[in-house]
């Protein structure tokens, strides 16, 4: 299973949106500075996640995520 998500920076107006099989993991990769392009945007808020059976159907979503509307529709899940 792989699982589609987004992440909003609780310092910076920054969304970043990825894809993974192992959620936890990558999340506090993120959160722990392991990732070059999120290190200077920590600490990161998890505000979408969507699971996908292969990896070819997320990787589309994902990809749709990362478009203007997509990112529009990321903005309305932050509080």
């Amino acid at each position: 299973m792989f699982t589609v998500y987004a992440i909003s920076s609780k310092i910076r107006n920054y969304i970043y949106v990825g894809m993974t099989s192992n959620i936890e993991n990558r999340i506090n990769r993120h959160n722990s500075g392991y990732e070059r392009t999120t290190k200077p945007y920590r600490p990161f808020l998890m505000i979408y996640t969507k699971d996908f059976a292969t990896r070819a159907e997320a990787r589309q979503h994902e990809k749709y995520l990362k478009t203007r509307n997509g990112k529009r529709y990321l903005r309305g899940k932050i509080l």
